[in-house]
């Protein structure tokens, strides 16, 4: 049995991480705002970008002047895997989920022959995946630093991309993130960017609207599609971004939840203790008054 000054040890250290866990809940809360409102916000331009990007690209079809970040290079033997993820933990399983979409890909790839590479965004990622898969990774992008999002960090891993694809180093990627749907549910996405994966939606007004492009529409996407590569990198990072600080939230709201209750229990657990010990020193103080 633990001593009333061990029990009353670990209920200060207990009311000690609540506090921090609370304060962390409140943090999480304040950022989610913020991460919400760049993720809703740029859903539509997104949106609209990869509608006119189908648009443009069932126009040129499968003809021999589609650019290569549409047509491919006509092989899909080597597999980029761009696993993005958080820099931080403490956000419930967020990390782990993507992670484990990323692996199960992985796994899936390499079984039916496939070369398969990995390139990582946030460190937690990357360690997860270090054990199974740390012989497959060949670059690591470092958004520690980064205080705020913006489309310049997804303008480096989009070239990054763009570089390795030109030099041949695969022949299809594909992103991995969360997706925001609220406080209590992110959903782990695979997202195809490398060659352009646009599927035009019929039900949308852009899908029955003729344009005229000038110039043609080869060259337009050759213009567009390395922005349209960025484009969804941007939106997956903010994706990610309020993913992180949803669930971050909801799993300091359960930490604060469990260490209230941890307190309850061993409150009631240090006053039985005190309540036993007073009892046996009234029995001694009896017993040795009898004895006299």
């Amino acid at each position: 049995m633990p001593s009333l000054k061990d029990l009353k040890n670990r209920i200060s250290s207990v009311k000690n991480t609540r506090k921090i866990t609370k304060a962390m809940q409140m943090v999480a809360a304040a950022k989610l705002r913020r991460a919400q409102d760049a993720a809703e916000m740029a859903r539509p331009y997104a949106e609209r970008f990869n509608a006119v990007m189908a648009a443009l690209a069932g126009s040129v079809g499968d003809s021999d002047s589609a650019p290569r970040l549409l047509a491919g290079t006509g092989s899909d033997k080597v597999h980029l895997l761009v696993v993005m993820t958080a820099e931080r933990g403490l956000c419930g399983g967020f990390n782990a989920n993507i992670a484990k979409l990323a692996r199960q890909r992985a796994q899936k790839l390499r079984g039916e022959g496939k070369d398969v590479k990995i390139l990582t965004v946030g460190k937690k990622g990357r360690d997860n995946l270090r054990r199974d898969l740390g012989a497959h990774f060949v670059g690591h992008h470092d958004l520690s630093d980064v205080k705020r999002l913006s489309y310049a960090d997804a303008q480096k891993i989009a070239q990054d991309l763009l570089d390795r694809f030109d030099k041949g180093e695969f022949d299809v990627a594909t992103i991995f993130f969360s997706k925001f749907e609220n406080v209590v549910s992110q959903v782990p996405t695979a997202q195809q960017v490398i060659p352009a994966d646009y599927q035009q939606d019929d039900a949308a007004p852009e899908a029955n609207m003729l344009y005229d492009y000038e110039p043609s529409e080869e060259e337009i996407l050759a213009d567009l599609l390395p922005r349209g590569v960025a484009t969804q990198i941007f939106a997956a990072l903010l994706e990610n971004g309020a993913s992180e600080q949803g669930a971050r939230m909801s799993a300091m709201d359960n930490a604060t939840r469990n260490a209230g209750e941890m307190i309850d229990d061993l409150t009631i657990e240090y006053n039985r203790t005190r309540q036993a010990v007073i009892t046996n020193e009234l029995i001694e103080i009896i017993s040795g008054a009898e004895a006299l």
